[in-house]
């Protein structure tokens, strides 16, 4: 045996004897297996969609699988749960939308807390949220909408792709903004939810673009309004939320990466460097602007500090307006 390598086995047989876990892999052997990439929510959906854009392309930087598992309930609860119970090693991510933040606000008695049990490793991009209906519904613009569900309180009805989502909470702003009624119908993800709004099941929907524009390109679904301060570029004739009459209003939409908050430094900043170049790629960016999403590249401190301020003004929103989940 080479007394080179054996002080080391001496070193680590005696860590073992004393109850000492030997020290995590460096960031530069990692990955040296497949990692998970947990969504949420059911197949087809935004997140869904992003996560296994941003997964295929880490896979092929990273040289390792990254497997994308959907698992959807409580508005992201059950899968932020399962992750955050899972081993702090890099290995299990969570990507997730506006839930990261708004969860801490509609569901104060989950086990796992955002801001004290994770880890933000990088922002993904936003998109604003667009208010659709089927294309035979008569309504043309959404004061239509409002003025609809003024004269008939709780019969205009809007799905969501769950309690608590960000197309349920934009909605209850839009509600308390414009003093109206209309009747919530939440769904298990937002892939069912366009299937009944196609359908004429369901009013209206604020949805993202990477669910909508496919709809609206074919018709199937027609815009009424975006919530963006600004005119959104791939719907230039769609007026603002502020142009439809409510300039305090904004409808938007944004994702990022967490892991279990004890996950070694430099992982998450290998993570972080990843995820940003893969969403550098030209093909995604490509793909992300075909999809309506904005992205630009952030620390994951600068994406914790964004999930701080973003949970901190969802929660004393709650409090003001009463937004609960149902």
């Amino acid at each position: 045996m080479s007394k080179s390598i054996r002080p080391q086995i001496i070193l680590t047989a005696l860590a073992l004897c004393l109850g000492f876990a030997p020290p995590p892999a460096a960031a530069q052997d990692f990955p040296s297996k497949s990692l998970k990439m947990v969504v949420p929510f059911p197949p087809g959906g935004a997140v869904d969609i992003l996560g296994r854009l941003i997964g295929e392309r880490m896979a092929e930087q990273m040289g390792q699988p990254v497997v994308v598992e959907n698992r959807p309930g409580a508005n992201g609860n059950v899968a932020a749960e399962a992750v955050g119970k899972s081993p702090a090693d890099g290995y299990t991510l969570l990507i997730a939308g506006n839930g990261l933040a708004t969860n801490t606000a509609l569901y104060p008695n989950t086990p796992v807390k955002m801001l004290t049990d994770f880890a933000p490793v990088a922002w993904v991009g936003y998109a604003p949220l667009i208010m659709v209906t089927a294309t035979a519904f008569p309504a043309k613009s959404m004061k239509e909408v409002i003025d609809m569900a003024k004269a008939e309180p709780g019969k205009i009805t809007y799905a969501s792709a769950g309690s608590g989502s960000s197309a349920h909470l934009g909605a209850e702003l839009l509600k308390s903004m414009a003093q109206v009624d209309m009747l919530h119908v939440p769904y298990k993800g937002g892939a069912p939810a366009i299937v009944d709004l196609i359908g004429g099941r369901v009013t209206f929907m604020l949805l993202d673009p990477p669910q909508s524009l496919p709809h609206i390109k074919s018709q199937r679904l027609k815009p009424l309004v975006v919530g963006s301060a600004a005119r959104f570029a791939p719907l230039p004739g769609v007026p603002t939320m502020a142009e439809a009459g409510y300039p305090d209003m904004e409808a938007t939409v944004w994702w990022g990466v967490v892991v279990p908050v004890r996950t070694p430094k430099d992982v998450v900043a290998r993570l972080n460097a990843e995820i940003n170049k893969a969403l550098a790629n030209p093909r995604v960016r490509e793909k992300l602007q075909e999809l309506g999403v904005t992205t630009d590249a952030k620390t994951s401190e600068q994406f914790g500090a964004y999930l701080r301020r973003e949970t901190e003004r969802w929660v004393e929103l709650a409090k003001r307006v009463g937004i609960q989940a149902d």
